[in-house]
């Protein structure tokens, strides 16, 4: 047998191949050095062998040798034992045993067969034995959950094997037979309580244990003491443990709870139920706040009450800050408290026209008062709130120009009755004596001293003035009921002036 070599080789391999269970099938049995030229090889009786070599350099793997002359070997005792063994408990009360079975090539010769002992630990001194061909054992009749020391010797027609090692496994579970005793609540806040217990014996468990499963069954809620509950909650806490934090319950409600084992089985039975309250607690948030009917000084506040009260409502916690018109930062903040559980709604007063503010508002019980619904509202401004100077000088020349143009159509309107009133037809004697009478004399008298005065201002008559008419005029310049109208129909009738009468006449000058 002989391997062809190109430079220079970091290890060979040698293979087998052997014709009575898997002929044609080239296995690795061992590699040495490149600087050797022999091995030793460790080989299964009952088998016809042959070999070849392979060289292994930096390059990579060579061309195998031609396979060397067929060689036999002599059948005897197996020289290993079954490995991978391996103690299921699934089924209380047995304990279903197995492991991985020598190959064929490894029996070292015909009949291979297994021998199964086991005992229970540190109780029994001697083996139950069963030899068995299969590679699975089932023990029945066990205690639930009890340790066993088990082992598995291999045979063949020419004898035993080495002597097989101890390993330590349980024989099937079963649920725990105790419940956990003294069971204690210590109530922490309104949400949660602290519960501890005594730890089962450990015989009990039988199984492998979980943890301790804790339930609470909710069965009242004082807001309404006629109402029966029935809400069941439970939690898992891993391990050999001997208390727990229980939370997410609900406030001013009645509880029961237990504690029990759980295994891989499964639960164990109930500890005797301890029953506790939880106090009050704080409202949940209120679902509405809106800010309504702004006046100049105040607003109005309109709300929903909490859906979640906790515990008896006996008012709102009322908070309201002035703003910063422009940084919108806290310039003063007031609070109050407002007492009643039915009112939803509430005018604030006392506020700055013109104005942002905050509103916070909470629920409150006897616990404390719950997390606070936020709502934003501006008061109306008011006519004397001005900040700018040039806008009050305008808002002034405003107010005079409208009071001024007020006075002067009121005083038009009195000049316009007063001549609507003298406009009327006049009744005059055949023949007028066109001079002013006692009490026109004296006004005329009276106007003329105040014309000295610089005070009357005259203006001259217009061509439809009664001073046109003088007695030259003939009767025929009036009419049959004494007017003179008719004189104003015919204008070439008028042969007077008032240039000839030295009558005063008075422009009327608007105040």
């Amino acid at each position: 047998m002989m391997t062809k070599c190109v430079g220079v080789s970091a290890e060979f391999v040698v293979e087998y191949e052997e014709n009575q269970w898997e002929p044609g099938r080239w296995k690795e049995l061992k590699r040495v050095p490149g600087n050797q030229a022999t091995a030793e090889l460790a080989l299964f009786g009952n088998l016809r062998y042959q070999f070849r070599v392979y060289a292994v350099n930096a390059i990579g793997p060579g061309t195998p040798s031609e396979p060397s002359e067929r060689h036999s070997t002599d059948p005897t005792v197996p020289d290993r034992n079954p490995e991978n063994i391996q103690i299921h408990g699934n089924i209380p009360y047995q304990m279903e045993i197995s492991w991985s079975p020598l190959l064929l090539t490894e029996s070292n010769g015909p009949g291979i067969e297994y021998k199964v002992s086991y005992r229970r630990l540190e109780v029994e001194d001697a083996w139950t034995e069963q030899l068995v061909q299969r590679p699975l054992y089932v023990v029945k009749g066990t205690p639930a959950f009890t340790p066993y020391e088990i082992k598995v010797h291999a045979r063949n027609s020419f004898g035993w094997g080495p002597e097989p090692k101890v390993v330590t496994g349980y024989s099937g579970e079963d649920t725990p037979s105790a419940a956990p005793q003294d069971v204690a609540v210590e109530v922490i806040n309104t949400t949660a309580v602290r519960v501890s217990w005594t730890q089962v014996p450990a015989a009990t468990v039988r199984g492998h244990l979980q943890g301790y499963e804790v339930q609470w069954v909710r069965t009242r809620n004082f807001l309404d003491r006629e109402k029966t509950l029935n809400e069941k909650r439970s939690e898992s806490f891993p391990g050999n443990r001997s208390h727990a934090i229980v939370a997410g319950l609900k406030p001013y409600s009645e509880y029961k709870l237990t504690v029990r084992v759980v295994n891989k089985k499964g639960k164990g039975p109930m500890s005797d139920p301890v029953t506790f309250t939880t106090p009050e607690g704080a409202p949940g948030l209120l679902p509405t706040l809106t800010a309504s009917d702004c006046r100049a000084d105040s607003m109005l506040l309109v709300w929903g009450p909490p859906l979640e009260t906790n515990g008896i409502l006996f008012g709102y916690h009322l908070q309201y800050h002035l703003l910063n018109e422009s940084t919108q930062e806290v310039i003063d903040s007031q609070e109050m408290n407002i007492t009643g559980a039915d009112i939803t709604q509430w005018r604030l007063t006392g506020l700055n026209s013109g104005s942002r503010y905050r509103i916070h508002l909470r629920a409150c019980t006897k616990a404390s008062c719950g997390p606070p619904q936020s709502k934003e509202g501006e008061t109306l401004p008011t006519l004397s709130k001005i900040e700018d100077p040039s806008d009050a000088s305008t808002t002034g020349w405003i107010i005079g120009t409208m009071c001024a143009l007020a006075l002067l159509v009121i005083v038009a309107l009195i000049f316009f009755c007063l001549m609507k009133k003298k406009g009327g037809k006049y009744a005059v004697k055949e023949k007028e004596d066109l001079h002013c009478d006692t009490e026109s004399q004296g006004m005329m008298d009276e106007c003329s001293e105040k014309k000295q005065q610089k005070d009357c201002t005259f203006f001259p008559l217009d061509d439809n003035s009664v001073f046109n008419y003088t007695e030259e005029d003939d009767d025929d310049a009036f009419n049959e009921d004494g007017s003179f109208i008719g004189e104003y129909s015919d204008p070439n009738r008028r042969k007077g002036s008032y240039e000839s009468l030295d009558i005063p006449r008075f422009k009327h000058t608007a105040i």
